[in-house]
């Protein structure tokens, strides 16, 4: 189900989009037979669109776990240059923050299970303090990256809402917040049922309204790096995933390469290029052996930079470059 909040100035009439959120439903049989719901009919193209885009971001979801575990392996090959002992660099053994709420009968449906918007509510006012303790100003919620309910909890319930930030990156830092529930015999036993996980997405302003650079994490047990790397695998996920569910059309930077004049330089092309360049905000995503891969991500555009260091001469690999047809052959990562 997709949801779209909008704000609209009474006065004006002038409408702005504040959020879009997709929630995946299930439904609960009466008895041991599966329910088995009617397609949604299709009657326009842009209904057409969304529904292939539903379809996406279900594979996305089923793949998830696997994709996170793959880039986890991976990552232990690669030497990321933030893990380094450096200045202005900060732990998060402070930011940790614990919560505990008393689920009561207006906090549930008339199943009495718990209504998953109070977790979520509950959960995003743990992670806000978490995020706080690393910035001097005021974060504000950026963007979820999925709320997974793996349980429910009922009336009478006590939840305990643990968070802790994971990982910066410049301007947006990660709290990961873990829900756990207890009833009367559990909490006196000591033993919870994990029902829920998030990781949230945070941006912070200052009294001025500008947006404020959080310090660099630095891990120091192996849990700490085990968040770490959790949030780096994580946002390559969320990149990947943004670029593969959408279905706006590509803009480019200036005029298509022409192979009919591939031993000169388009003018516009190097232009656009270095003005991309030069732009701040670039954050390595991986180093591996002599090449460096970063990522920008602005608005609804995300930018991908390799360098690799090379021993050639000029005139060599002026040509290397202006054939295409070569570049399998010097280029590891265009494959």
């Amino acid at each position: 189900i997709s949801i779209k909040v909008i704000v609209q100035d009474k006065f004006t009439g002038a409408e702005k989009l504040l959020c879009v959120a997709f929630s995946t439903f299930v439904v609960k049989p009466v008895g041991e037979e599966k329910v088995h719901l009617k397609p949604v009919p299709l009657h326009t193209q842009q209904e057409q669109v969304e529904h292939s885009l539903a379809a996406e971001r279900r594979r996305v979801r089923l793949q998830h776990e696997s994709t996170f575990n793959n880039i986890m392996k991976e990552s232990g090959r690669f030497e990321d240059p933030v893990y380094t002992d450096e200045e202005g660099t900060a732990t998060t053994m402070g930011t940790s923050v614990q919560s505990i709420e008393l689920v009561l009968p207006p906090h549930a449906n008339h199943h009495g299970n718990t209504f998953g918007g109070q977790i979520m509510a509950w959960m995003e006012t743990v992670a806000t303090i978490s995020a706080s303790r690393l910035c001097h100003g005021h974060p504000f919620l950026r963007s979820v990256d999925m709320f997974k309910f793996r349980g429910p909890s009922t009336v009478g319930d006590r939840l305990v809402f643990s968070a802790i930030v994971n990982n910066t990156f410049q301007n947006s830092v990660e709290v990961g917040v873990r829900v756990e529930a207890f009833d009367c015999q559990e909490w006196a036993e000591g033993r919870g049922r994990h029902i829920n996980s998030a990781f949230l997405i945070y941006k912070a302003v200052n009294d001025q309204e500008e947006i404020i650079i959080f310090p660099r994490i630095q891990p120091i047990s192996k849990d700490d790096v085990r968040r770490y790397q959790g949030a780096i695998a994580r946002r390559r996920i969320r990149l990947g995933r943004k670029y593969v569910i959408s279905h706006k059309k590509e803009v480019p930077l200036s005029t298509q390469w022409d192979i009919s004049k591939k031993g000169s330089l388009s003018n516009a092309n190097v232009e656009a290029l270095r003005n991309l360049a030069s732009k701040s905000g670039w954050e390595t995503t991986a180093t591996l052996e002599k090449i460096k891969i970063y990522t920008l991500e602005e608005q609804d555009a995300i930018s991908v930079k390799v360098e690799k260091h090379v021993g050639s001469p000029a005139h060599t690999a002026y040509h290397l470059l202006s054939d295409f047809t070569t570049r399998p052959l010097w280029d590891p990562h265009y494959m």
